[in-house]
C-alpha cells in the first residue's frame, strides 16, 4: 500500500499576510518559489503513481517547482471557499463577528464544513484507491489539506482546526495495520 503525501503550496502574498485565499488565483512570492523548490528536494527519490492538484495557480506552480508532473487536477482540492471573507484576515473578521470559526461556522456566501467534507472525502477515496499502485501526492491549500488530514483519521472537518499546516510543508497519510493514520504532519 502506498502513502498519500499532502503538499501545501508555497507562500503567496496573501498567505504571508494571513488573508483568506480561496478562489482568488494568486501566484507564489519569491519565498514561495524557494519553498516549493525545497519541497521538491525533500521529495527527491520518491516516485508517485499519481500527482493530483488543485487547479489554482499557486498549487500548480508549486508542483512544477517541486519537479512533479501533475497527472490530474480537481476542483475538489481547491481551498475552502471563504465567500464574503475572501481576502480578509481572521482578526478583521473577529472585529465584527468575535465568535466566528471557519471550522464550525463555514463562511457566509462560501462553504460550510459539511460541503468541504463531501469534496475532500471524494478526493481521499480516489487517492486511497490509487495507493494500490504506489504513493499519491495531493497538492493543495492550507485549510483543504487540514480537512483532509482530519477526515483521513475519521474526524469531522472541524478536527482540521487542530492541525497546523505551514506553506510548502509535507504531510504523510498512511496506514497502521490497515487503518488510516497520520505518519507525519507539517514537516
Amino acid at each position: 500500500m502506498g502513502e498519500i503525501v499532502l503538499i501545501r503550496h508555497g507562500q503567496t502574498e496573501w498567505s504571508a499576510a494571513g488573508r483568506h485565499t480561496s478562489y482568488t488565483d494568486l501566484d507564489l512570492t519569491e519565498e514561495g518559489v524557494r519553498q516549493a523548490r525545497v519541497a521538491g528536494e525533500r521529495l527527491s527519490g520518491r516516485t508517485f503513481a499519481a500527482v493530483i492538484s488543485s487547479p489554482r495557480k499557486r498549487a500548480l506552480r508549486t508542483a512544477e517547482l517541486a519537479g512533479l508532473t501533475v497527472t490530474e487536477t480537481t476542483d475538489d482540492l481547491a481551498e475552502w471557499n471563504y465567500g464574503e471573507y475572501e481576502g480578509i484576515t481572521s482578526a478583521t473578521i473577529h472585529e465584527t463577528d468575535p465568535g466566528w470559526s471557519l471550522w464550525t461556522d463555514g463562511a457566509p456566501g462560501g462553504e460550510t464544513p459539511e460541503q468541504i467534507t463531501v469534496r475532500i472525502d471524494r478526493v481521499l477515496a480516489h487517492a486511497r484507491d490509487l495507493t494500490g499502485r504506489g504513493d499519491v501526492a495531493l497538492i493543495a491549500h492550507g485549510h483543504s489539506l487540514r480537512v483532509a488530514g482530519a477526515r483521513w483519521i475519521g474526524l469531522p472537518a472541524s478536527g482540521g482546526g487542530k492541525l497546523k499546516l505551514g506553506t510548502a510543508t509535507l504531510s504523510v497519510l498512511g496506514f497502521e495495520h490497515g487503518t488510516p493514520a497520520i505518519d507525519s504532519w507539517n514537516a
